[in-house]
């Protein structure tokens, strides 16, 4: 028999069912989609690209209106996503991490101007390795362009350094341009700047990530190491033919590619950025500005050399961690993640106060991803070409 309370409580909750399952998410132009209906669009192009797992979040007045999680974390299992299950975040890492660097610049422990050379007592290259490799500097001994590598750089990918040293042909580290003249996505150089904060402070990454972000926001399942907790509900990567990834528990912290997350502490984390929980107005609307303008034809691969105007009608450009656009409603700020079965994408639009976070576990989910920006919140902005983000309705060749 029901009591008067247990009656109240079932109301409550069917009433909240249904006022969820009719919310209005608002786009950027102010038209609305239903959060059913964007529930079946959804589903219908993860079927449509064969896309084996999704989570997204959606934002309005700067708040999540809708986060919801889709498919599978491991197809041949069939156990489902939900909110806490991890995803390995690739490049979402970068973001988080420039929040942390921006909390030091606030702090005036940092300057984002001052050669990072300069805060170490003794070259970089004669401090002992003590990872697999990251930290490891010795190529750098007869290289002194190093030195002139700033934070500003590192967080702005305009430090010279490749993406990662593993694809230049002898696997070497060099300084490949001159520091802060152009735009070069590099991995090398976030971890650059990590390592030299780690000497300076006497701290891991990990250990300051979780003092100024994840404790902080109660991001209770992120990290930028495995933990063996994350063993109970992880996401595994598909294959483009839907065929599993081995997991990869590497477990050396990396401020570029490492951050394990889930969607729910990931929303926590675009919440405070858009909110400035972690940080002033000012320091948000410095990390939200054009360093760099971005000309390449694309992010990676051979037309990454060649430049052309195809973008300059939305201002592409890179801020402080963050990739900037321009749009009739605003800056848009975007980070991507791309991993072995892993390929993720943020956007936010803090004066619409509109954003989105996509999460997929699948390597064919790209391939919606510029629909899908398109139907949840109206974003035509994202330079999807640029990003290589191909529909998987449209010829790829």
């Amino acid at each position: 028999m029901l009591t008067k309370k247990k009656c109240l409580t079932l109301f409550l909750l069917i009433l909240f069912t249904h006022l969820s399952s009719g919310q209005n998410i608002t786009k950027l132009d102010k038209t609305k989609i239903s959060a059913a209906n964007l529930d079946g669009k959804i589903k219908s192009l993860m079927d449509a690209a064969t896309v084996q797992g999704l989570a997204v979040t959606i934002f309005n007045n700067n708040k999540p209106v809708y986060e919801k999680t889709f498919g599978y974390k491991n197809v041949l299992t069939k156990e489902p996503i939900n909110k806490e299950t991890n995803f390995y975040g690739a490049s979402l890492s970068k973001s988080v991490f420039a929040v942390m660097v921006m909390q030091l610049v606030e702090k005036g422990i940092l300057d984002l101007d001052k050669p990072l050379q300069e805060y170490l007592p003794k070259p970089i290259y004669e401090y002992a390795s003590t990872k697999k490799w990251h930290d490891n500097y010795q190529d750098l001994k007869l290289d002194s362009t190093y030195k002139k590598i700033t934070a500003r750089m590192c967080l702005d990918h305009t430090t010279g350094f490749p993406n990662w040293r593993w694809d230049e042909p002898d696997q070497k580290l060099r300084v490949k341009a001159t520091p802060g003249i152009r735009y070069s996505y590099s991995g090398e150089g976030l971890v650059y700047l990590q390592v030299t904060l780690e000497h300076l402070l006497g701290k891991s990454l990990e250990q300051m990530m979780q003092e100024t972000v994840f404790i902080p926001l109660k991001m209770n399942h992120s990290s930028y190491t495995w933990q063996p907790k994350f063993e109970k509900d992880y996401c595994t990567g598909h294959k483009s033919d839907g065929e599993l990834y081995q997991k990869d528990n590497d477990n050396d912290a990396r401020a570029a590619s490492t951050l394990e997350t889930t969607l729910h502490d990931y929303t926590l984390f675009t919440k405070a950025v858009l909110n400035n929980q972690l940080l002033s107005p000012k320091t948000t609307k410095e990390m939200f500005t054009q360093q760099i303008k971005i000309r390449s034809i694309a992010q990676f691969g051979p037309m990454r050399l060649r430049d052309s105007d195809a973008n300059d009608g939305i201002d592409l450009g890179y801020g402080l961690g963050w990739v900037l656009l321009k749009s009739p409603y605003g800056t848009g700020a975007f980070k991507e993640g791309h991993g072995d079965g892993f390929q993720h994408y943020s956007i936010l639009f803090p004066q619409a106060g509109v954003g989105i976070i996509i999460m997929s576990n699948s390597d064919n989910a790209e391939s919606i991803f510029k629909e899908l920006l398109e139907s949840a919140i109206g974003d035509i902005y994202t330079p999807w070409l640029w990003e290589n983000y191909i529909p998987y309705n449209q010829n790829k060749n």
